[in-house]
Order: C-alpha cells, then structure tokens, then sequence
C-alpha cells in the first residue's frame, strides 16, 4: 500500500498563541492581583512616610504641622522630642509646656510621673488608664465621644481660658470623668463626662477631643483656639511622641512568664489522655485482606477519556504518535523481529513480507502528519490496513486445500 506525501498546512500541537488564549481568563486574574498589590503597596508606602498622627512635621490629615507653624509664629519655641532624655532636657530650662502624645503607651508609670514633676504645665491627649493613674489619678477614661459639636458652659465648672475662647469644638475622641471637685471640668459630653479636664491646679490638663488637634479639623469650629490656647501658655513647647527606644520594659517577657499556673497540667494531662486513647483504640497490625473494588473501570473506558483529551488539545499528532507505537510493536511482532528492533528494521520487514513500497510504509508509520481530524481517521485506518496486510501475509490462507501426505511404496509391490 502507497500513501500520498501532502503538505502539512499548519502546526498540530497547541501553540504558545492557543495556550494564552485558552488561559486568558487566568492571566486576567493576576494582572489584577498583581494591580492591587501594587496600589496597595505604593498607598502603605505613602501613609508610612507621611509621619506619625499628630506630629509637628506631618502634613498630613493626620498630623499636627498646621498648630506648630502657627504656635512658631507666635513666638512659641517648639522643639520636637522623640526621646525621653531630649524631652526632659527640653522641660530642664524653666517655663516650658509638655504636650505628650503616647497612643502605644511607651512610658511606664515612673517615668510619667518623673516628665509632670519636671514639667510646669503638662497637656497629655487622649490618656489612657494607667496614664491617668500616673498622671492625674482623679481623672478616669469614660465613654467614646462621636463626631459632634461640643459647646462651651460655663456652669459644668470651666475655667479654662482656652475652652472659653473657643466657644464649641468638634469632641471626637474620649470623655473623662473627674473626681476632684477642684478640676476644671469643660465641654460635656454628658452623664459627668468631660471632653477637656484641668486638674492639679491647672498644671495638668487632660483632652480627649483628639480632633482638635489634627490638620484634618483643626480649622472646624474653635478647635484652634482651643489647641493653640493649651499648647501656647509658656515660651516653650516640648513635643513629646515617645517611641519604642523609651519603654519601660527592659526585655520582653517570656512564654512561660506570660502562660498562666493551670496550662502545663492541662497540657500533660491531655497528652495522656490521648496516649491512653491511642492504646485503647489501637488495631494490631493483621494479614492482608483482599477487598473487591467498588468500581470496576473498563480499559476501553480508559482509552476514551484519553482520547478526549487529545481531542480537546488538539493534539492530533501525539495520538497518531500513540497509535503508530502500538502499530510498529505488533508489526515486530508479526514479521518475527525482536521487541528491540529499530523503526527501521521493521519497516524493512514489513515491505519485504507485504511487498509493499518502504516508502509509503515509512510515511506512514514516521512522516505524515494529520492536518486534520479526517486525516487523523483516514491514516488511522491505513495502520490497521497495514497490520492486516503483514498478519495475512504471514499466515497461511485458510482457503488452500492441505495436501496429503505420500507414502512410501511396500516391499511387495
């Protein structure tokens, strides 16, 4: 049998091309993620350079600069401190004022009480509870204050002449609650609650309107007023944002320090019970025990999902590659060449049983190559013809009559 060489048109196997766009739906995916990630990034990178909240160098909504440029152009000496020894030495000069700023409670109680003894007036925002205690111990934290409008009355017990300049403030932050019938209660945020407390003859004040005091709000109602009437009391101003390098906490404390009495008994008490579990339920290893599977799979069925596969790929050379394996083994085979043979060799055998062209039986089990799926079936059909043509010609046909045995003639005739 002789096969006609034709041109191959076009490449069978999936193209880089193909592949994209199969997986375009895919690469559309990361091209976001990858988008997201890098506006994300590039936002976190903007928010960490601006600066800390309330700093007297951030411009940001959420720093201070607006109020230390202005206290500046009053003369006020506004010096910047992010060490506990720059600020103390900043307050050792006589009339200055300590504006501390402590959101991640840094400084320990000994150390606070040491910066409003040396301080002459001390302006602390949005304290916590163990900052009050340090500071001003008749001062406890109440409730969180919402974005509204606090007014200026004078009947709550104010003498802040800050607060009575500004009139109404914008309160959002904290409300405090005073136990000293001497402190300066101003801007109610009501049941007792206070927005601004001066206690300790008016040497501490304590203000939870944190909004007040941020370039984002610092031009709403008479929040200037109020931060500039605070911060502005001496010719200077100490700055105070304690950083990490001030903590009170020499080393950080241990695992076991941090774990309470009661966890190691629970632990090795646990841990026997699951051994006394494990000995319990344990199953001795047995013999072997053969078990029907549940599902018996065809071979055929096998062949097919394969063959959907190449199908769905178009991959119409790999599956006549897999079928021209099979072809030139039992080819071999028939033509009684070892399972080593070479390609080769059983194409000259097989042209030599069939006595078919080498040629076309070479194209056919080496060269052609299915441009299509009509292709892929016709030169399909041309290996099984091939193989039928080696079995019969190595067969004999069934159809020529066995011819009798002669025998030798006797003796006696």
């Amino acid at each position: 049998m002789t096969l006609a060489t034709a041109p191959v048109s076009r490449v069978l196997t999936p193209t880089l091309r193909s592949s994209a766009r199969r997986a375009r739906f895919w690469i559309g995916i990361g091209v976001v993620i990858a988008i997201v990630v890098l506006i994300s990034t590039v936002v976190n990178g903007a928010t960490r350079t601006a600066g800390a909240a309330f700093s007297p160098t951030n411009a940001s909504p959420t720093g201070s600069k607006a109020i230390a440029e202005v206290l500046r152009q009053q003369g006020v000496d506004v010096r910047v401190s992010t060490t506990l020894a720059d600020a103390t030495k900043g307050l050792a000069s006589g009339d200055a004022t300590l504006f501390l700023v402590d959101d991640n409670e840094y400084l320990g109680k000994q150390q606070l009480a040491a910066l409003s003894a040396e301080a002459g007036r001390m302006v602390i925002l949005a304290p916590t509870t163990a900052q009050l205690a340090a500071i001003a111990p008749s001062v406890r934290e109440g409730a969180t204050v919402g974005n509204r409008v606090l007014r200026y009355s004078a009947t709550t017990g104010c003498d802040i002449p800050a607060a009575r300049r500004a009139g109404a403030i914008t309160g959002t932050g904290v409300g405090y609650r005073s136990s000293d019938t001497a402190a300066s209660t101003c801007f109610s945020t009501g049941k007792n609650s206070f927005s601004v407390i001066a206690t300790g003859a008016g040497t501490v004040t304590v203000v939870g309107a944190m909004s007040a005091f941020d370039n984002e709000h610092v031009g709403d109602r008479g929040n200037a007023a109020l931060a500039l009437g605070l911060l502005g009391q001496s010719r200077r101003l100490v700055w105070y944002l304690p950083t990490i390098g001030d903590s009170a906490l020499d080393t950080a404390p241990t695992i076991g320090q941090l774990t309470p009495l009661w966890v190691s008994p629970v632990i090795v008490l646990l841990l026997l019970t699951v051994l006394v579990a494990a000995v319990w339920r344990g199953r001795r290893m047995g013999p072997l025990v053969v078990e029907n599977l549940p599902v018996v799979v065809r071979a055929s069925e096998t062949m097919e999902g394969r063959a959907r596969l190449y199908q769905r790929s178009s991959a119409r050379l790999r599956a006549l590659d897999s079928l021209r394996i099979g072809a030139v083994a039992r080819l071999a085979t028939l033509s009684g060449l070892p399972r080593l043979a070479g390609v080769d060799e059983v194409i000259a055998a097989v042209a030599t049983i069939t006595g078919q062209d080498p040629g076309g039986i070479r194209l056919l089990l080496l060269d052609a190559e299915p441009a299509s799926d009509r292709d892929l079936v016709r030169l399909s059909d041309a290996l099984l013809e091939l193989e039928r043509a080696a079995g019969a010609s190595v067969r004999p046909d069934p159809g020529t009559p066995e011819r009798a045995p002669t025998m030798p003639p006797h003796d006696g005739e």
